[in-house]
């Protein structure tokens, strides 16, 4: 619906077809649209999850130096992951911090007995991109005791078997092991 309709219901029925109602209304309809859209913009800067311009201030708040040329999807994970971050360190804290940097599924499991913690990624074939980040949050973290391991997924032969020439053909290499930089 656009501005001028939205005017239009807020308005008595005996102002329709009065022109300079009409007028009005087509002249206010797509400043309200405007208004709308940035009140809606604004509201995204809330929320680190939606924040694009506001990230700055984010990483500002909480002592992040942003690396030039980063993409704005990585620093939105590293600003999620500090701001979980934060509390007693367990199993659930260490797995929300691993699952800012990674959409997939990822399992940590926690062996107090061989002071080491596994991070598991079940779904991300080969080294997630923002990999560092993700380290240097766990680093910070994590009590110094316990060492972390990193357990990564990449294609099996028989996975590759199953596959068609097209969809090898479509398969990067860093999702072979050994394969990529």
């Amino acid at each position: 619906m656009s501005g001028s309709d939205r005017l239009k219901g807020y308005l008595p029925k005996y102002y329709d077809g009065v022109l300079e109602m009409e007028q009005l209304t087509d002249a206010e309809g797509p400043e309200m649209d405007l208004m709308a859209a940035r009140i809606e913009e604004l509201l995204n800067q809330a929320y680190p999850e939606s924040a694009t311009w506001a990230i700055s201030r984010y990483e500002q708040d909480l002592q992040i130096v942003a690396e030039a040329g980063k993409p704005i999807e990585q620093r939105r994970s590293v600003v999620i992951s500090k701001m979980r971050g934060q509390g007693k360190v367990s199993g659930s804290l260490l797995k929300s911090v691993a699952q800012a940097y990674e959409r997939g599924a990822i399992d940590v499991n926690v062996r107090p007995a061989e002071y080491m913690i596994v991070i598991k990624f079940i779904d991300t074939y080969g080294l997630p991109p923002n990999i560092d980040d993700l380290k240097a949050a766990i680093e910070e973290i994590k009590p110094a005791h316990l060492s972390v391991e990193y357990s990564l997924r990449y294609l099996t032969i028989a996975e590759v078997e199953a596959m068609t020439i097209e969809q090898i053909e479509m398969t990067t290499q860093d999702r072979l092991l050994g394969g990529g930089a």
